[in-house]
C-alpha cells in the first residue's frame, strides 16, 4: 500500500463529524452516567452487555444522538472546505462512531453534500481501520491516497492504522495522545490553507 507523497492531491477527504466538521454537542459524562458504564468508551462498554441491558443503554445514546443532531451547529470554516473540494473534483465521506439517523439529520439540516456515509451500523467502529476501508471501496481509492481529518484520538489511530494521511484538528488543545499524526491544524480554515497547498489547480 503506497502513501500519497505530501505534494500529492489526495484522492478523498474522509471526515470525522463530532467536533471536526459540526460543535461537539454530546455530552459524554452525562450519557456515561445514564448508561452506568463509568468512564468506559460507549460503543465499547455496549458490545460488552448483556442483550437486554444493552437495548436499554442503546436508547439512552440513541435519544441523546437525535437530540444533539437536532440542535447542530457546523464548525467555523466547514461549508468553505467542503466547498473547495467540490470545485476540486475531490470526494468525500463522512466517518462516524454515531448513528446514522442521527447523522442524516446533521446532513440534511445543513445541505451538506457528502459522497459516502459510514456509520456505527456499517462496520466496526473507529479506531478499527474497517470504516475506512468500507469509505474507500465505496469510493473506489486506496487507502494510502485519503486524507482522514478528524479532532480526536480514535481518528488519527483509525488514520494511521489504514495507512491514510491523517490530519489532527487540534482546536488549540495539546496533543493528549503518543499517536503522531502527519499534519496538525488548529481548525477547518487551517485545514483549507493546507488543503489548498495539495490541490491541483
Amino acid at each position: 500500500m503506497s502513501l500519497i507523497t505530501p505534494d500529492q492531491t489526495p484522492a478523498a477527504v474522509l471526515f470525522d463529524m463530532d467536533g471536526t466538521l459540526t460543535e461537539p454537542m454530546l455530552d459524554f459524562p452525562r450519557i456515561k452516567r445514564e448508561m452506568g458504564i463509568g468512564d468506559q468508551p460507549i460503543l465499547e462498554a455496549l458490545a460488552a452487555m448483556s442483550p437486554g441491558d444493552r437495548a436499554a443503554a442503546e436508547a439512552v445514546l440513541l435519544r441523546h444522538e437525535g437530540e444533539a443532531a437536532r440542535l447542530s451547529r457546523l464548525n467555523p470554516g466547514c461549508r468553505e472546505v467542503l466547498a473547495l473540494l467540490e470545485r476540486s473534483g475531490i470526494r468525500t465521506a463522512l466517518i462516524t462512531r454515531n448513528s446514522r439517523s442521527s447523522v442524516q439529520t446533521v446532513l440534511q439540516t445543513h445541505q451538506l453534500a457528502i459522497q459516502v456515509l459510514i456509520s456505527r451500523e456499517d462496520a466496526a467502529p473507529k479506531p478499527d481501520p474497517e470504516p475506512l476501508y468500507h469509505a474507500c471501496r465505496r469510493l473506489d481509492v486506496s487507502p494510502g491516497e485519503v486524507w482522514m481529518v478528524g479532532d480526536g484520538e480514535f481518528d488519527v489511530q483509525a488514520g494511521l492504522n489504514a495507512g491514510a494521511r491523517t490530519v489532527w484538528v487540534s482546536h488549540g488543545r495539546l496533543k493528549h495522545f503518543p499517536e503522531t499524526p502527519w499534519q496538525e491544524v488548529t481548525d477547518l480554515w487551517a485545514l483549507e490553507a493546507l488543503l489548498g497547498k495539495h490541490l491541483t489547480p
